[in-house]
């Protein structure tokens, strides 16, 4: 194990954050639905009945919430639509009264928090000299074991602190505008963040059929397009309880988010990692196309992917079960500096590195015969046992910054000099 720094900050699973989602019932029956038949009993309720049932509702959740009448109104108007009801004579209590019974809370991260990554932020004003503003994606798992992305923002220096910016109180779901209340979308759509609401307190659920059971593993990346456009990109792993696929995040600012399914024999598979610009003209990928190895991608499209060239294979004890890739490529003067996880004895995974050329991807320059991570016995114990785990790193200045997952319970994060890393190889 190389030396490291890291840091006493953790982040755990939290059953408190929560937010209000939209609860679905079964459309369809003989003659009628669910759905109709509540709206009609809350219609029923003279004036009096109907404040004294919101006010029990908002005792429960107004304080635990943000916006919390609004989100109801908001609610109600898309039943409203998908009812054909004529609201012009129903007034604001029962209309709240008639949302709230159309949503319900939701734990985002009450199992667990992990497999972050870390990208530049795209406000850096401010910042002193040795300080960079910094964002992070973390996988989030809540009830039912349905994976979404939350994010949190701070600040690294080059003296190794970390200080991440207050979460809000109430956190908010990205909104997708004009969707079937009836069936799941197909991709790709765009989310929002709502325009109010904080980055540290935005969550992105699933939303496509595709995605239904989970958003996992998001691998950002600060992309530099040839014509100087920087765009902010993230690889993730769309589930819907049965198939997996690689779909791609796009954002400019943060407040719109593109979920885009990507194409091809390569994104049939998981853990595709993109590098920070495009290497010998052409969009090039790490990914793992037979859950053993690594392979290197190349494509002149951001969204189809098809088979790659084998680049790494298991060599070290550490990693003889299977290797993958901790997040896109970093961009050194040496070469493409990429972390991977290997997976040994007992399934314990570990984090390594390896050095590729930087015209030629292809070509290994060299890699660490040793983990630079691996669970310690302070972080052996959780919902998985033995695993740390990455999903990108970010360079500052001389020093690598590592944020990573334990156990797929609780994120911790680490500093690596680069120099000792490359020194490792």
């Amino acid at each position: 194990m190389i030396d490291l720094f890291q840091h006493a900050l953790r982040l755990h699973a939290d059953p408190s954050r929560v937010v209000v989602r939209p609860f679905h019932l079964a459309w369809g029956g003989n003659g009628g639905n669910r759905t109709e038949r509540i709206v009609s009993a809350v219609m029923a309720l003279d004036a009096g009945e109907t404040r004294a049932q919101l006010e029990l509702v908002l005792k429960d959740f107004e304080a635990r919430h943000w916006q919390t009448r609004r989100v109801f109104m908001t609610r109600y108007d898309e039943i409203e639509d998908m009812l054909g009801i004529d609201g012009s004579e129903i007034g604001d209590e029962k209309r709240q009264l008639i949302g709230a019974y159309f949503c319900h809370e939701y734990s985002y991260a009450a199992a667990a928090l992990m497999n972050p990554s870390a990208v530049p932020h795209f406000d850096q004003s401010g910042m002193p000299a040795g300080s960079q503003r910094i964002l992070m994606s973390l996988r989030a798992v809540g009830e039912g074991h349905i994976s979404s992305v939350a994010f949190r923002e701070g600040i690294i220096t080059d003296d190794n602190q970390l200080k991440l910016a207050p979460e809000p109180p109430f956190a908010t779901a990205t909104d997708a505008v004009g969707l079937d209340e009836e069936t799941l979308p197909e991709g790709p759509i765009t989310v929002y963040r709502h325009r109010d609401s904080t980055l540290s307190g935005t969550v992105i659920f699933p939303i496509t059929a595709a995605q239904s059971k989970g958003l996992e593993d998001l691998r950002l990346v600060q992309f530099h397009h040839d014509n100087g456009d920087v765009e902010w990109l993230g690889t993730y792993t769309a589930y819907n309880g049965s198939t997996i696929q690689s779909e791609l995040l796009r954002t400019r600012d943060f407040r719109a988010f593109d979920l885009v399914p990507m194409t091809g024999p390569a994104a049939r598979n998981k853990g595709m990692a993109l590098f920070p610009r495009k290497v010998a003209g052409q969009y090039m990928m790490i990914g793992r196309q037979d859950g053993e190895n690594l392979f290197l991608l190349k494509s002149d499209t951001l969204t189809h992917w098809d088979e790659g060239q084998k680049l790494l294979v298991p060599v070290f004890p550490w990693e003889l079960v299977q290797i993958g890739n901790c997040g896109p490529p970093i961009e050194l003067d040496e070469g493409w500096l990429l972390l991977t996880h290997g997976v040994g004895a007992m399934r314990k995974y570990a984090i390594g590195a390896v050095l590729l050329d930087k015209r030629d991807p292809s070509k290994v320059l060299g890699r660490t015969p040793e983990p630079i991570l691996a669970a310690a016995d302070q972080d052996r114990e959780g919902y998985v046992p033995n695993v740390v785990y990455t999903c990108g790193a970010i360079r500052h200045g001389d020093t690598l910054f590592v944020p990573y997952g334990v156990a797929d319970s609780s994120v911790a994060f680490a500093f690596i000099k680069i120099s000792t890393l490359l020194a490792a190889m």
